[in-house]
């Protein structure tokens, strides 16, 4: 249950703040009293406080350098302000220097307890929007974004490099590995954060809508155009545009946002006002641009416009030590949402998939852990709990070629070739290839002894 709501209540009149307090406990509020600027320092600093009602008049200093200390110091707490000399001028100079409202003496009681009830509630507001922030900060910011993978390190640290740059960042990879999560991380940590994220697919558009969609346009434009509307670049002012599968522009479109790259201005569609925009723009695609524009289906003058940072994002079958990581991250996010009570893999799920090949990549995993967690009976996932198809996939023979064995006895090649690749990367290093792996130590060593690898690493003088 969460706790009262706590008040400090500051005044230099010793039985004005002793009616007052007395008045407000009876009305049911938790308070504390100071008689000046000192002891409500001192108050502040050693408790917390939700609402700071202070005189301004004090016997040791003013109200409003006790605002601006709150403010700078305590900024959870709310505070009103209490004068027996108000004026129009002062109240404006109160709020606009942080005050939430500006009560002139003698106070009506049904005014004050409505201005507190206010005050209240606009710090509980806050307090779920701060709320709001850190879940979409999970959601959506680096936490979002989980691997250890040598790769994927040297992206994030890239993300926290370029971040608060002016940069035009250019996402590449393979479809599902993350490119619009690495788009929004890039907007959560630059100083745009509070600003828009405006998310454009390109490629789900035809030319004339995508205009349209980017750029608005005004009444009368084309057929069906009946009113103004603004376009995604002027939504995106003061924030950041992510413009996915930009290598699907027609060349008359990659004329229109070279323009509006260059010199952040642009035209509504069928207008002539020039809107001018402070926008950060983030571009994506799983084309290979390059190539592209050696066959002259892209433009070289906009692909070097766009190609300042390049971030590539690696697929999931090139980062094959992630997959125990981010499957459990999904198991975690899918029992959460569905109330399931699922621990986790079995050692040979977690074999089938890091010997599959995954060409939907992290999004294919997601929808694969999901899949296997909502129609599971057990309270672990095991190989036969994941799609038949991967079970047959990338190093898996066909199902008639393992006849008469067991899934544990087929997955044994695969396994004992991952183990073996990861082992030789590592220089037989058993410590570093079970960190690699996701899986303990003791794992690895029995493992090793069941697939006779312990024996070659014996042999190695490992």
């Amino acid at each position: 249950m969460p706790a009262a709501p706590k008040l400090l209540l500051v005044d230099d009149d010793r039985q004005v703040l002793e009616s007052m307090a007395d008045w407000l406990r009876d009305q049911g509020l938790d308070l504390d009293t100071a008689d000046g600027y000192g002891d409500a320092l001192e108050a502040l600093g050693g408790d917390h406080y939700d609402l700071l009602l202070s005189d301004i008049r004090l016997r040791d200093g003013d109200g409003f350098d006790l605002l601006e200390q709150s403010l700078r110091r305590w900024p959870q707490t709310q505070v009103i302000l209490l004068t027996g000399y108000g004026t129009p001028d002062a109240a404006i100079e109160a709020v606009r220097a942080g005050a939430f409202d500006y009560l002139t003496k003698p106070l009506m009681d049904d005014e004050l307890l409505m201005s507190i009830e206010r005050a209240l509630s606009q710090r509980k507001v806050v307090e779920e929007n701060n709320s709001l922030k850190a879940e979409l900060e999970k959601k959506y910011g680096l936490s979002g974004v989980v691997g250890t993978d040598p790769r994927m390190v040297k992206v994030f640290d890239m993300v926290e490099s370029i971040a608060d740059t002016r940069a035009t960042v250019l996402v590449t990879g393979e479809s599902g590995t993350g490119k619009s999560l690495i788009a929004r991380a890039i907007h959560r940590r630059s100083g745009r954060a509070n600003g828009p994220f405006v998310e454009v697919a390109c490629g789900a558009l035809p030319e004339n809508l995508l205009e349209s969609e980017l750029f608005g346009h005004v009444a009368g434009a084309f057929t069906g155009a009946t009113a103004n509307k603004s376009g995604k670049f002027l939504q995106a002012d003061g924030g950041t545009i992510f413009l996915d599968e930009i290598g699907t522009a027609t060349p008359a479109m990659q004329v229109k946002l070279l323009r509006v790259l260059q010199e952040l201005a642009f035209e509504p569609v069928g207008g002539s006002e020039t809107h001018n925009v402070d926008v950060r723009v983030i571009l994506a695609t799983n084309e290979d641009l390059a190539k592209n524009v050696a066959e002259g289906s892209f433009r070289q003058d906009l692909y070097y416009r766009i190609n300042v940072i390049n971030i590539e994002l690696p697929p999931l079958r090139g980062r094959v030590s992630d997959i125990p990581v981010l499957a459990h991250k999904f198991l975690k996010e899918v029992c959460e949402d569905s109330g399931r009570n699922i621990t986790g893999f079995t050692d040979d799920a977690i074999a089938v998939m890091q010997s599959y090949g995954w060409p939907g990549n992290v999004r294919e995993l997601q929808n694969v852990v999901e899949r296997s967690a909502l129609l599971g009976k057990s309270e672990t996932i095991d190989a036969p709990d994941l799609p038949p198809d991967m079970r047959v996939g990338r190093g898996l023979s066909a199902p008639a070629s393992f006849s008469g064995k067991t899934l544990k006895e087929a997955l044994e090649g695969p396994e004992r070739q991952i183990i073996r690749e990861v082992l030789e990367k590592n220089d037989w290093n058993r410590n570093q290839t079970a960190d690699e792996l996701g899986i303990n130590r003791t794992t690895l060593y029995k493992k090793m002894k069941r697939l006779g690898l312990e024996d070659q690493a014996v042999a190695r003088g490992k």
